[in-house]
């Protein structure tokens, strides 16, 4: 049975991950400051899965010991948050990275797997892979492009090291649902509200990806056996058929909810947008997705119709963050 560590475990991506985990037969440790609660509650028996509640600035690096590999989550997880305070979202998302990677390498991890993210390439021009220019505009993806930088010099024939640029994720999380992200918020308003909002034109590309296909991403790479196929690499985590235009992605739910209206916000035009290839997973991993933009807000319309998951603070993260700050809660 291996043993892996699981940083940013209490969150949206964690939550779901550490479930698959140790279903698929690995011990898991659970590292999260768990800023939104005890999110792992319901799991928190199972005799695999060690839950602890830190910092990744601050962990014991015993707690690595004996760790196979190394899944990095962990981090301030938007662009808004990541605006809120940037030395401080430099100091957990950059810095706070290099350290988890740097430790595991000191105690003898096998694999350092880094949860990045494909707005690193910003407002990119063209369909964009692993090879091409960078261009992050927020501060949350200016942490993972320059903690890529410093990470992969860890890298050898001892210390393997991949990144995974995620696509924007979607689909049900019930332990943590987000309701800041795309699809999930567009859900939300056409259940509630019957309208789904753009901003400006809608012309905006965005590449998506479900939840359960990011962690299936990462199980892929700790499986691996073949070190030369992920050492040092970069993989774009996604599908080019999930590669939408923000106008495109609303038209779909005009389909599934035929009663709804579309509304476009001219101020607050976002800038990011990229369209992003994703061959090289699928050469390399053999990498497919097995879920749709269509999956994803149909379960999420169910598990809002059945009270599995509510629309409070804790789903949209700067909201939350705010909240505990204004209330002078220790945040970060």
């Amino acid at each position: 049975m291996k043993k892996i560590l699981i940083t940013g475990a209490g969150g949206y991506i964690g939550t779901q991950m550490v479930e698959y985990f140790l279903e698929n037969g690995y011990e898991v440790i659970a590292l999260d400051k768990y800023l939104f609660g005890n999110t792992l509650k319901d799991l928190q028996g199972h005799p695999n899965l060690t839950i602890v509640k830190d910092d990744i600035r601050y962990f014991d690096k015993i707690l690595l010991a004996g760790v196979y590999a190394v899944i990095d989550l962990a981090s301030i997880s938007n662009d808004p948050s990541s605006e809120l305070l940037p030395s401080i979202t430099m100091d957990i998302n950059r810095d706070g990275a290099i350290r988890v990677a740097t430790l595991a390498k000191e105690m003898g991890v096998k694999k350092f797997i880094f949860s990045s993210s494909c707005s690193i390439y910003g407002a990119g021009d063209g369909i964009l892979n692993e090879e091409s220019p960078v261009a992050p505009i927020s501060v949350y993806a200016k942490c993972k492009i320059a903690a890529e930088e410093n990470i992969i010099g860890l890298a050898d024939e001892n210390f393997s090291v991949t990144f995974l640029r995620n696509a924007t994720v979607y689909g049900l999380s019930t332990r943590r649902m987000r309701f800041d992200l795309i699809i999930n918020i567009m859900t939300l308003n056409a259940w509630k509200n019957n309208k789904v909002t753009i901003m400006g034109q809608g012309n905006q590309w965005r590449p998506l990806v479900h939840v359960i296909d990011v962690i299936r991403a990462f199980e892929l790479v700790v499986k691996e056996q073949d070190i030369n196929k992920i050492n040092g690499q970069a993989f774009n985590v996604g599908s080019n058929e999930q590669n939408f235009q923000v106008f495109q992605v609303a038209e779909r739910f005009k389909t599934l909810f035929p009663e709804i209206t579309v509304e476009a916000k001219q101020e607050n035009a976002d800038p990011r947008s990229y369209h992003v290839n994703f061959d090289k997973i699928a050469k390399v991993l053999n990498y497919k997705t097995t879920r749709t933009i269509d999956d994803g807000i149909m379960e999420v319309r169910k598990a809002l119709a059945d009270n599995k998951v509510s629309d409070g603070i804790t789903t949209r993260t700067v909201e939350y963050y705010k909240q505990l700050m204004s209330e002078g809660e220790p945040v970060f």
